[in-house]
């Protein structure tokens, strides 16, 4: 018959309070995980900004609409966080964006992806375009191609692509090619935000086609939310 020793409470209490001390030391020696952050703001730029680069006119001038529509497209704005490592585009980026061909322009005028990511072309016109591009991030040429017909073209490189239509000259887009997530394009009133920003102090950088690029240092809290608004001074008159 197997004999029973008795085992001390006491000899229970000790084991427990050392398996007690030595989750507490475990628990103290693993680094704590910070948790990210939003950035989110306005980008306000000056009423009627002509911008740098020259437009080219219509064929046979060009509608109220038109106008109006250019000027929205001038003051769409990209936002992103400069120096951030690369190779961070992970799933959650956004890989995929259209560029419709309508009414003789690009719509919508700027689009931003992460790398590796397409870009489509539609033709929704009732002619032909032809969409090109001679960047150096990407240059390529999908050729005449008529209504209803769609083609497109991947990115694997970070930069800046300006795209145009080898039939109509007035027609001009913009790709942004990001190696990291931490990007935004403003929406019709200039809001933007981006989200799952690590804490600590990143240079914010605004980019504009009608202005030289800013930039702010913003420092995001652990876990918290930033609000930069960025308002853009007129450039003085020439003399």
């Amino acid at each position: 018959m197997a004999i029973r020793v008795p085992v001390r409470p006491s000899f229970i209490v000790i084991a427990l309070a050392l398996a007690v001390a030595s989750l507490a030391v475990v628990r103290a020696a693993a680094p704590r995980t910070l948790a990210t952050g939003t950035i989110r703001g306005t980008v306000t730029l000056p009423a009627g900004a002509p911008g740098r680069r020259p437009s080219v006119s219509r064929p046979g001038g060009t509608s109220a609409a038109d106008r109006e529509q250019d000027a929205l497209d001038r003051q769409t704005s990209v936002v992103y966080l400069e120096n951030m490592p690369r190779g961070m585009a992970g799933e959650f980026v956004e890989r995929k964006a259209r560029l419709d061909q309508r009414g003789q322009r690009f719509v919508p005028h700027i689009v931003a992806i992460g790398v590796g990511g397409t870009v489509d072309f539609p033709n929704s016109d009732p002619f032909f375009h032809n969409v090109f591009s001679l960047s150096d991030v990407r240059s390529f040429d999908l050729g005449r191609y008529a209504t209803g017909k769609s083609k497109a073209v991947r990115f694997d490189k970070p930069g800046v692509v300006r795209v145009f239509c080898d039939i109509h000259a007035h027609m001009s887009a913009f790709i942004f090619v990001f190696a990291h997530p931490y990007f935004s394009v403003t929406d019709g009133v200039g809001h933007f935000r981006i989200d799952g920003v690590p804490p600590g102090t990143h240079t914010l950088v605004v980019w504009n086609e009608t202005i030289e690029p800013e930039t702010r240092q913003v420092t995001v809290p652990d876990g918290g939310e930033v609000e930069v608004n960025v308002t853009v001074a007129a450039s003085p008159a020439p003399k």
